[in-house]
């Protein structure tokens, strides 16, 4: 198994040395989020920000982020907030200039929940999410960027009920190289 990852990494390494451009940035943007499978559940707004670090191949690119993501719902009772550490890992693919196609997984990593409070100890959320991610992407002049992307829950959400993550991401990003 440690072969395996040394060879990941020698891989990735080789790869961004023949890598035609190198992309490092901040993207701040909105979250539509909700829980699918979940009933009475709708959407909740909220904020995600963070950096990415890029690499671009002529028409293919590689892209891992880290940001903060405001998820969850809200019910007719209550409101569900749970908050993320996101890594998504995108394969991004040019079409034409900076227009681009996204798509890969995305790691969650809970931080924070207000759980406990709207409804005592019934159920917890679980402190892992692991979701795929879809979406658009332009490169536009002077750095800047913008994307949208649909973020969809694989595993569920909570220990005991149905509900995976669903999230619409529109992101604006500037990138320094």
């Amino acid at each position: 198994m440690k072969n395996l990852k040394l060879l990941f990494v020698i891989l990735i390494t080789a790869q961004l040395s023949y890598a035609q451009e190198i992309d490092f940035g901040v993207k701040l943007g909105a979250n539509f989020a909700t829980l699918n499978d979940a009933t009475s559940a709708s959407n909740k707004t909220g904020f995600v920000g963070g950096a990415f670090v890029g690499a671009k191949f002529s028409k293919v690119g590689l892209q891992a982020e880290l940001l903060y993501s405001q998820q969850g719902a809200e019910f007719d009772a209550t409101d569900f907030d749970l908050n993320y550490i996101n890594v998504p890992v995108l394969l991004k693919y040019y079409l034409i200039g900076g227009l681009n196609v996204q798509v890969g997984p995305q790691f969650g990593f809970l931080v924070d929940d207000n759980i406990q409070d709207s409804v005592g100890n019934a159920f917890e959320a679980e402190t892992f999410d692991l979701s795929g991610a879809a979406g658009l992407g332009i490169d536009l002049p002077f750095g800047l960027r913008a994307d949208a992307r649909y973020i969809f829950g694989v595993t569920d959400t909570f220990d005991v009920i149905d509900g995976k993550n669903g999230v619409f991401t529109i992101a604006l990003g500037y990138s320094f190289l």
